[in-house]
């Protein structure tokens, strides 16, 4: 039986397997996936606007603002134009009109807005066909999802992200020709004038000297009220106002558009208390980088496929050909699980940041962790640790579920691919075991060169298509990796201006 968030919590077993029930309103708890029941929340909480969201290409959100009076069975069932073709990527200039529907299961009155505004995540569809446009990331999503159902293998897949990002007071950028260069101004830490957190000591610090806990306390209780249900939040590693949010598990989708809506609440909250929040992976050298780690398990008939009281870390059979899948097609999923330069700036050797391509129980080192602490079976799962919140969360995971899927169709073993497991600091082997052990790639180029080579997995069933995989590498060239290439760095001024 399909359960609400808090339902889901207190029972701790049963996962929705079919329906789409969406998110909550801060009022009542009221369902609103019918048009009466979203005019009458209109109604009650005095809404003044219809927000429609949707996700481009590389992740990051957009919308479309109407009256509130505008709601009607046209709009849920034609929606609204807009043109594709100003986000790269998404449409061409010839074939730009594109429309975008609310998909009324996923209603939530959005905090942040000062008058009450109802916003909905929309479905991008071809204007004139209302077909779903095959380059909507959520659509990409529904599609990998389904393909898990059309070949049995399970019924859904759950998923738990975890969100690390920095806060900060004022972040200043300089980028001419002969100027460049940035300044950070962090909320917290020790800094010229200001006695703070220690580095290396934020890892659940408390108050006064964990300094952003109100922030926190705010958007977790604003995700609560969303139906988004929060698992915690604490400070993390990074003394200068590094932060983490984790959410409890849901299906594919719902955790995509938990993903957007967290990530939107983290920013809108920052910045109406004067502070910029970021989810790069490496805004300060020296400092732990953001990471953005997927937990994930598959259910069928109500229970998780990943649990097997024999197996290595307490994993089925299933679930280790899932991971062998993850770690075979891993140097090509980084560059859509770390699509960015700043990427790479994190995942560097002797740091927890992952860098080779292996599973362990524990291990904060390997690319695919088991979890120790979740023996129970229906808390069983992995963890794949490599991704930051650069991605799309929507091609990030449909990417990663199609390698499992891909693993298990050929039932490969991880122990015969040569991904472990290891169950000791891989840093302190012989180099020559050490070498043995594959690398992941070390630059967004590489990893680009590695979807290049390996994309066939993400082309069954039509989930990715050829000429998005080609577009998302050329852009990707073209617009980040050339780019910063090309600019001079200011560690270049100091290495080699006296050669």
């Amino acid at each position: 039986m399909c359960k609400s968030p808090t339902q889901l919590r207190k029972a701790k077993r049963g996962y929705c397997t079919r329906g789409n029930k969406g998110y909550y309103t801060r009022e009542g708890n009221i369902i609103l996936n019918t048009l009466e029941k979203i005019k009458a929340a209109i109604k009650k909480n005095q809404v003044k606007h219809i927000d429609l969201r949707f996700t481009d290409l590389f992740g990051r959100w957009h919308n479309i603002t109407l009256p509130a009076s505008s709601l009607s069975k046209k709009l849920l069932n034609d929606g609204v134009g807009f043109d594709g073709s100003n986000f790269p990527g998404l449409s061409s200039i010839e074939e730009g009109d594109l429309s975008l529907i609310p998909d009324t299961s996923t209603a939530f009155l959005d905090p942040s807005r000062e008058n009450p505004a109802i916003t909905f995540i929309g479905r991008i569809v071809e204007a004139d066909t209302k077909r779903p446009f095959d380059r909507d990331p959520r659509v990409i999503a529904e599609k990998a999802d389904s393909l898990l159902k059309k070949h049995r293998i399970a019924d859904l897949s759950m998923w738990g992200p975890e969100f690390e990002f920095y806060v900060f007071d004022e972040v200043s950028v300089t980028n001419e020709n002969l100027s460049y260069g940035y300044g950070i101004s962090p909320s917290e830490g020790l800094r010229e004038g200001v006695f703070g957190l220690r580095p290396g000591r934020g890892y659940h610090a408390i108050p006064p000297e964990d300094s952003l806990i109100n922030i926190r306390d705010k958007i977790t209780g604003d995700l609560e009220e969303i139906g988004i249900m929060p698992r915690y939040h604490h400070h993390e590693v990074g003394s200068h106002g590094q932060m983490e949010i984790e959410i409890e598990f849901l299906p594919l989708v719902k955790a995509g558009d938990a993903g957007m809506i967290l990530k939107h609440l983290v920013r809108t909250t920052a910045a109406l208390n004067g502070k910029i929040a970021t989810f790069m992976p490496k805004p300060i050298y020296g400092e732990p980088g953001s990471g953005m780690h997927f937990h994930q398990f598959l259910v069928k008939n109500g229970k998780s496929i990943f649990y097997s009281k024999r197996g290595y870390g307490g994993l089925s059979k299933l679930a280790d050909h899932y991971i062998a899948g993850l770690l075979k097609h891993a140097p090509a999923l980084l560059a859509f699980t770390n699509p960015s330069t700043n990427s790479y700036k994190r995942l560097v050797p002797g740091f927890e940041a992952p860098v080779n391509s292996f599973y362990s129980l524990a291990n904060r080192s390997a690319a695919v962790r088991i979890p120790k602490y979740a023996t129970k079976a229906d808390k069983k799962r992995i963890e794949f640790r490599t991704p930051d919140a650069t991605c799309n969360i929507y091609l990030a995971m449909a990417a990663q579920l199609m390698a499992g899927i891909d693993g298990i169709r050929k039932k490969l073993d991880p122990g015969k691919e040569g991904f472990g497991p290891f169950d000791i600091n891989i840093f302190d082997l012989p180099e020559e075991e050490r070498q043995k052990i594959k690398p992941l790639p070390s630059s967004l180029s590489e990893a680009l060169d590695e979807l290049e080579k390996d994309h066939d997995f993400l082309l069954e069933g039509g989930v990715f298509s050829k000429g998005l995989i080609t577009d998302w590498i050329d852009l990707k060239r073209n617009l980040e990796v050339n780019r910063v290439n090309s600019y001079t760095q200011p560690i270049e001024i100091e290495l080699y201006l006296d050669c």
